[in-house]
């Protein structure tokens, strides 16, 4: 199952042993009343009421007699409190306890219609009630009306000090809510009571809705109006100092019926009727800690064939509304559709049906969200129940008394990801499992293994491209603020194919119009996700393109000699050397591949590079963080991504059993021809978004190639430039390789592609007429650079030993000459090794080879 369920709360598990322990002490000690009395039997009218900010529950049970007991479970001590009776047969709507646990407030009802002579307030609906319970004492009447109300506290950000007021809010179902200012003192020691309870203070804080949210956890208050014929969302914040503001207004392109009336997360909604959910519409606010603002909506039922549900993603400026078929006719939707806050995801459930991930960071996509339908076990994982999201990823099921933390499920991802065929699925799946984030070294490790049995599985976009991209962007996005705006999330940029039984609209969407000034911690990013839509045009993600028309620039310099100023590339190759100490310091253990046992200039070079390129980049963009930190973060990406490189490598070498004995170019295995097909599909994905290697990345891959790939081959993969002739591979095979025909081919077929300084300097290490008469040619070659021929004798001097063939004696004497007036030339470049005695035996070689003497 993609989704798991981990129970945080049972009431039957968590409440029952406790009540039924209780009710044992009580018979053995005779006592009667103010006790929790339970009978067996009446156990099923235990119920779960609400769920505060600080993670207590509050929950309700009956007596045989019909009276109400309230009790609470503490989350974090695990042990139950029983907080006050009333012994009356009423229905309760509503519960809420202030932090100290020093006030109840409570709204209650008659099941029955006719009127009872003991009965509280007759002619009255609802019944809301102020009681002090520390110690139990007085019950203030808050309103006795023929509505239905909802009640509330507020908790303050700030719990360590008893508050001397508190503050609760009442949900009225005539479309109204108010805040009532209650203030305590204590009395006799810790006894709590009401310090005015004849004048509470209230003031309106929204009229006139059709719909309302409470986030318990962020104390903030959603809800919409319907003023001027318009859909209009609302966010109230409610601060630790006292005060609320009203945050945000954003219109929503929904249709509500202004008699409509429905509350989201005040408490238990047991008032609906279960068998109606589908009838009905679905609407829910979403947001996480990185400033994501979502929008779940789903109206009413109107088709058995098909459901559309919306997500406005206020965060990103657009909305998509999503239709997915249902299948069959017969296939009737007696449930409502379900939305689930996963933190980075929402999940749209519909039992029976389907199951949707939706990636709410990165929505720009389909492939990067996850939906699953037809006959998977994965569509009916979930309770059939209602399920109330709460925030923090809690979800209640409050028919079955039970509240748990939604948590991807990580094993079954990867097992998912194993199995399935689609390209999009994988996409899907693999960004799932990423950005959950649960111990990432056995995660990449996994997936690895799967990439590397799985080389050539995708053919929608480059597998090794995409895990190396998503992996290294979560690695770094933690840290700070907008790395979603500023590091590629995904090598894909667009995405055209179509996702079996589902269709989407996209649609661009007004953005919320923020009403204040001044934001701290939600609201300033939420804030900065908003400014960057209105004003970053065109996109801010950092790409290579400028490093690498950089590193073409120094690598052609260093080919023809040119250099640039020497702290330039040293300031480039200290950069990667950093990179390289970042990198050996996160990994202890010895690597099976040799891999940076060279020192690969050109590696280093677009390492260095991207270091500065994209700190850079970060500086620029990431106002208000310290240089050093982000110098640290550039340094973490960039050893993260050479880093997955080398484990995707080391991987496929342990797996093959491979180790360094497979270069000294024995006869190829099929272990060493799946290595380096890896290699060349690391070399293609790095290629294409131009990533650095790690040095001696080349050279392995190049000898592997030797080792597995027949002569035409191989050199076709190195005139196409898969194959890079690095000066270390050439000298191993230099020096290795014996002269039988076929190595002397090979070796002469590799030095003429190599470029000339690098050849002068391999020519020397093979000892072969071949070798010579290439380093004779280029000797000759720069003697007679800009040579003017000169008068001269007739008579030529033969020394003795000399061969009597006169063209080669006069040219012999030439260069003899030329060399005398650029001796110390030469001796600065290293060339005194080579002269026209040389050039001499080289030639007569060369001739009695070409004459078969």
């Amino acid at each position: 199952m993609a989704l798991r369920l981990v129970s945080d709360f049972d009431l039957r598990k968590d409440v029952l042993p406790w009540l039924r322990s209780q009710r044992a002490a009580s018979a053995a000690a005779g006592a009667r009343g103010g006790g929790p009395g339970v009978l067996e039997n009446n156990y099923e009218s235990l119920r779960i009421l609400n769920v505060e900010r600080n993670g207590n529950i509050i929950y309700t049970y009956k007596d045989d007699k019909g009276n109400v007991f309230f009790g609470l479970y503490d989350c974090r001590t695990r042990q139950n409190e029983h907080l006050y009776t009333f012994e009356k047969d009423l229905h309760v709507v509503s519960c809420s306890v202030n932090s100290e646990r020093t006030l109840l407030a409570a709204s209650l009802v008659h099941f029955t219609k006719e009127r009872r002579k003991n009965e509280l307030q007759p002619g009255s609906k609802c019944l809301t009630l102020l009681v002090e319970i520390h110690p139990v004492n007085n019950v203030k009447v808050l309103k006795a009306v023929d509505s239905y109300i909802w009640v509330q506290f507020l908790y303050p950000h700030v719990e360590s000090h008893p508050l001397a007021e508190n503050h609760l809010l009442l949900i009225s179902e005539e479309k109204y809510i108010e805040k009532i200012h209650i203030q305590v003192t204590q009395e006799d020691g810790n006894r709590v009571v009401l310090k005015d309870s004849g004048h509470l203070p209230r003031e309106r804080v929204a009229e006139d809705f059709v719909w309302a949210q409470w986030d318990m956890s962020e104390q903030r208050l959603y809800y919409i109006d319907l003023k001027k014929s318009r859909t209009v969302l609302k966010c109230i914040q409610f601060s630790a100092d006292e005060k609320f503001n009203l945050m945000f207004e954003a219109p929503l392109d929904i249709t509500l019926s202004d008699s409509g009336f429905k509350l989201v997360n005040f408490g238990c909604d047991d008032l609906q009727d279960e068998e109606n959910l589908s009838k009905h519409l679905t609407l829910c606010v979403f947001t996480n800690h990185t400033g994501t603002l979502c929008v779940c909506y789903s109206p009413k039922f109107d088709s058995w064939e098909k459901i559309t549900y919306s997500v406005f993603y206020f965060h990103k400026g657009h909305s998509k509304t999503f239709t997915a078929a249902l299948g069959s006719v017969d296939s009737h939707v007696t449930k409502g559709l379900t939305f689930l806050n996963l933190d980075y995801y929402v999940a749209v459930y519909l039992p029976g049906h389907f199951f949707h991930l939706l990636n709410i960071q990165h929505p720009d996509l389909i492939c990067h969200s996850l939906f699953l339908t037809g006959n998977n076990e994965v569509v009916d994982m979930l309770p059939h129940s209602p399920l109330q999201s709460l925030s923090g990823s809690l979800v209640l099921d409050w028919c079955s008394g039970k509240l748990s933390r939604a948590v991807l499920n990580q094993s079954y991802l990867l097992q998912f990801l194993w199995n399935t065929q689609l390209d999009y699925e994988k996409m899907g799946a693999l960004h799932c499992v990423l950005s959950w984030g649960q111990d990432p070294p056995f995660l990449e490790a996994k997936i690895i293994q799967w990439i590397s049995e799985n080389i050539s599985a995708c053919h929608s976009f480059d597998l090794i491209q995409e895990f190396i991209i998503a992996s290294s962007y979560w690695s770094i996005y933690p840290k700070t603020s907008n790395m979603d705006k500023l590091l590629p999330y995904s090598s894909v940029l667009t995405w055209n194919t179509e996702i079996p039984g589902i269709t989407l609209v996209t649609e661009e969407i007004p953005l919320p119009f923020m009403k204040v000034h001044s934001f701290k911690g939600y609201w300033e990013k939420l804030n900065s996700n908003l400014e960057y839509i209105k004003y970053s045009k065109p996109p801010l993600l950092y790409n290579n393109s400028m490093v690498q028309r950089e590193w073409h620039s120094l690598i052609s310099e260093e080919k023809t000699g040119r250099r640039r100023s020497m702290v330039y590339v040293r300031n480039i190759l200290d950069n990667a050397m950093k990179v390289i100490s970042n990198l050996e310091a996160r990994n202890l253990e010895p690597r099976l591949t040799p891999l940076f046992q060279e020192e690969d200039r050109p590696q280093r070079l677009l390492m260095g590079l991207m270091v500065s390129e994209l700190k850079d980049h970060l500086l620029r963009h990431l106002q208000g963080v310290e240089k050093k930190k982000i110098e640290q973060m550039v340094l973490d990406y960039i050893s993260k991504l050479l880093d997955l490189i080398c484990q995707i490598l080391e991987t496929s070498w342990r797996k093959h059993h491979l180790h360094s004995s497979v270069l000294h170019f024995k006869r190829a295995s099929a272990a060493e021809f799946t290595v380096f097909h890896i290699m060349t599909r690391i070399l293609e994905a790095t290629t294409s978004l131009f990533l650095p290697l790690p040095p001696g990345f080349h050279t392995l891959h190049t000898l592997l190639g030797v080792h597995c790939l027949p002569l035409h081959n191989l050199l076709h993969y190195i005139d196409d430039g898969v194959l890079l002739l690095t000066e270390t591979a050439v000298t191993r095979l230099m020096k290795d390789l014996d002269n039988s025909e076929k190595n002397e081919k090979l070796k002469f077929s590799i030095i003429v592609r190599l470029p000339p300084l690098i050849g002068q300097k391999i020519c020397r290490l093979w000892d072969h007429p071949m070798s010579s008469n290439i380093i004779s040619r280029n000797h000759v070659k720069r003697l007679l650079l800009n040579y003017k021929k000169q008068p001269r004798s007739s008579m030529i001097d033969k020394s003795p030993g000399s061969v009597e063939f006169l063209p080669l004696n006069y040219f012999i004497e030439i260069l003899t000459d030329r060399e005398s007036s650029s001796q110390a030339l030469y001796a600065l470049e290293g060339h005194d090794n080579v002269d026209a005695k040389f050039v001499e035996e080289a030639a007569l070689k060369h001739t009695t080879m070409l004459l078969g003497l």
